[in-house]
């Protein structure tokens, strides 16, 4: 099965293509939206795939806001006309400055199947990110040890393995670069939170609007130089796309 998309961020543009016999759920441009109007890439009945906006939080916090898990839930519900609650399972979250795919469980059995997957790494994610600064290397893997100050919520990457640490690993490759702004693909191999943004800053290319790891100015809307444009898996459920 073969799907294709452009995916612009900040004037780049990139065609991609998925690889025969997966599933790939792909995003468009990142969409200035409310948690009200969402953008549905892909549905059916065990899965549903959003493109998340900047600004919006995945799953609840500290802060109250309502979540795209809530509003999720509420688009199942009037569509389909649903009594009662709703099940929705949050399999995976992105930063709530981070745009890009969000895949959410539609039920108990699909959560198990997809944490299974997830575990076992066979759950593949690519990003776009943009930097100001052009890494050394055209393309490179990045291996770092990350530890996460939960009070402060921020992690610092290091060079060498410490007490505490996680390892992270991530693949980027330059794509393009246009005005100063430079257009990476990054895979991230292991989850780690905030790896990505920790990794690239300790290489000295912070993420375009990132303030907090290292970026020199903010972007308008409080949003970040990071989207998450593709995730793609093999699966023996039949799937329609929308």
């Amino acid at each position: 099965m073969i799907f294709r998309a452009i995916c612009h961020v900040h004037n780049f543009a990139i065609r991609f293509l998925t690889k025969k016999n997966s599933i790939t759920f792909v995003t468009m441009r990142r969409q200035k939206i409310s948690l009200e109007g969402l953008t549905v890439i892909f549905e059916d009945n065990h899965l549903i795939a959003i493109n998340k906006p900047a600004g919006a939080l995945v799953h609840g916090d500290e802060t109250g806001d309502k979540t795209l898990a809530d509003s999720v839930k509420q688009y199942i519900k009037t569509r389909y006309n649903k009594p009662g609650d709703v099940f929705l399972g949050v399999i995976h979250r992105l930063d709530r400055p981070v745009s890009g795919v969000v895949i959410f469980a539609r039920t108990s059995k699909a959560l198990i199947r997809m944490n299974k997957m997830l575990q076992e790494k066979t759950i593949h994610k690519t990003y776009l990110a943009i930097v100001t600064k052009r890494p050394e290397e055209l393309s490179a893997t990045l291996t770092h040890h990350i530890s996460k100050d939960e009070t402060k919520n921020i992690v610092k990457a290091y060079a060498s393995k410490k007490s505490g640490t996680k390892e992270a690993i991530l693949k980027y490759q330059l794509k393009g670069e246009l005005d100063g702004k430079i257009l990476l693909e990054v895979n991230p191999l292991t989850g780690r939170p905030h790896q990505i943004r920790a990794q690239l800053s300790k290489i000295d290319c912070p993420i375009l609007g990132d303030l907090k790891y290292g970026a020199e100015y903010p972007m308008p809307d409080k949003s970040i130089g990071l989207h998450c444009y593709e995730m793609s898996f093999c699966i023996l459920l039949r799937m329609s796309l929308l």
